[in-house]
């Protein structure tokens, strides 16, 4: 009620975000955490099947907290897995519906989980198909990713999916050099699945990398 008043002092309701509640942010931790177990641990054949199921529970936290930019960016993440699971033509709505969460995730707080709708959104740019199949833009890619780094320089993720955007380009020694960093970066408590997870994906980019490199 406290924040609800708080919004309405400010006469701005419809644009006031809501900061997660415990209860917020237990869901939050376990749709993390369903995803990395999905993501890194589920046989490719199960992955499509539970991220649907996943996405489910992510569509429902977004409805019951409209205004809570973490609950849209992680939305946007299950949703765009489940696309990247299923593959194909068919999973291009589901990006375009990932890429809306993101956005809407921006336009409450950009800042929410130290800049992670700006990774993400990133990602999708880099790696779906440019016009007229798709919204894939590589140098709308790059803009988002450096708006991430500005906000997390030292994070997994963030200098993973930036190391991935160098080694598209061709730019072969900073993407190792970003990639290394990403080994370096520190332990996230609660997310131990999804940063092995993430160590094993940098460290098969970087095979790729070197193989360019030698």
């Amino acid at each position: 009620m406290k924040k609800f008043a708080a919004c309405l002092l400010l006469g701005a309701l419809s644009q006031c975000v809501w900061a997660m509640d415990p209860a917020d942010q237990q869901r939050l931790t376990d749709i993390q955490q369903s995803w990395a177990h999905i993501q890194y641990e589920l046989p490719a054949e199960q992955r499509t099947a539970a991220f649907e199921k996943l996405a489910a529970q992510t569509d429902s936290f977004t409805r019951q907290r409209d205004s809570v930019a973490e609950a849209w960016i992680w939305s946007g993440i299950v949703t765009s897995s489940w696309a990247g699971a299923q593959g194909g033509l068919g999973a291009l709505s589901k990006v375009k519906d990932a890429k809306a969460d993101l956005e809407k995730a921006l336009t409450l707080d950009p800042k929410a989980l130290q800049g992670s709708a700006y990774t993400s959104l990133g990602a999708l740019y880099d790696r779906v198909p440019g016009w007229p199949i798709g919204f894939g833009d590589s140098d709308k890619a790059e803009q988002l990713l450096k708006l991430a780094l500005q906000m997390n320089p030292n994070g997994i993720d963030t200098l993973y999916f930036w190391g991935d955007h160098l080694y598209r380009q061709k730019r072969y020694s900073e993407a190792k050099a970003a990639l290394q960093k990403a080994l370096q970066a520190a332990p996230r408590p609660g997310r131990e699945s999804a940063d092995t997870g993430r160590r094993r994906e940098i460290q098969a980019l970087l095979v790729d990398v070197d193989k360019k490199l030698s």
